[in-house]
C-alpha cells in the first residue's frame, strides 16, 4: 500500500469516528421529544464535514453509508431482544473497547431502533461488507471461506487473508 493509500485509509477512518460523534452529539442536542431520524443526522455530519473542508461530497457521502450501514446492524441486534449478548455479537472482550467508544456507539444505535424496525428489508440487504470499506468494531465473517477478521477500533476492510475474497457479513 502507498503512503498516499496510507494516508487516505486513515483520513476515512478518523472521519468515520468523527461523523459518528456528530450524530451522537446531534441526538443528545434532539433529546427525547424529537424522535430524530439517524438518516438526517448523518446527513448534517456528512455536510459539516464537507463545509468544514476535512472530506470532499463522495467521501462524506461513503463514510456517512458505512455509519448508517452499522448503525442498522447495531440497532437491528438491539431490536432482537438480545442485547445481553452484544458483547458476543462484537465477538471480543468489551475491555478492549474504549470505554468512551462502546458508550457512543450504544447511546446512537438505541436511539435509532424504532426507526430501524421500520426499515428492517432495508437492512436485511445493508449487512454486506466490502473490501475497501470502514466498518466499525466487531467480526466480519468471508462469504466465500467463513474466515472471520476481527475489528478492535474502526478500521478499512482487508481482502479476505484466507482466500482474498472481497466480500463479509457482520459475524
Amino acid at each position: 500500500m502507498s503512503e498516499n493509500e496510507r494516508s487516505t485509509n486513515e483520513k476515512l477512518v478518523h472521519a468515520y469516528n468523527v461523523m459518528m460523534e456528530r450524530v451522537k452529539h446531534a441526538i443528545e442536542e434532539a433529546g427525547e421529544e424529537a424522535k430524530p431520524k439517524v438518516a438526517d443526522l448523518v446527513g448534517k455530519a456528512q455536510k459539516k464535514a464537507v463545509e468544514l473542508g476535512e472530506l470532499s461530497a463522495d467521501e462524506a457521502i461513503k463514510i456517512g453509508d458505512y455509519l448508517k450501514r452499522d448503525l442498522d446492524a447495531a440497532a437491528d441486534y438491539l431490536a432482537s431482544e438480545e442485547t445481553e449478548e452484544l458483547i458476543e455479537w462484537l465477538k471480543f472482550d468489551i475491555k478492549l473497547i474504549e470505554e468512551r467508544l462502546l458508550e457512543m456507539f450504544l447511546s446512537v444505535a438505541d436511539q435509532t431502533k424504532v426507526e430501524l424496525l421500520a426499515l428492517e428489508e432495508r437492512a436485511a440487504h445493508a449487512d454486506e461488507y466490502h473490501t475497501g470499506e470502514v466498518t466499525g468494531p466487531g467480526t466480519l465473517a468471508c462469504t466465500a471461506c467463513g474466515e472471520h477478521i476481527h475489528f478492535h477500533k474502526a478500521g478499512h476492510i482487508p481482502p479476505c487473508p484466507k482466500c482474498h475474497a472481497t466480500t463479509y457479513k457482520r459475524s
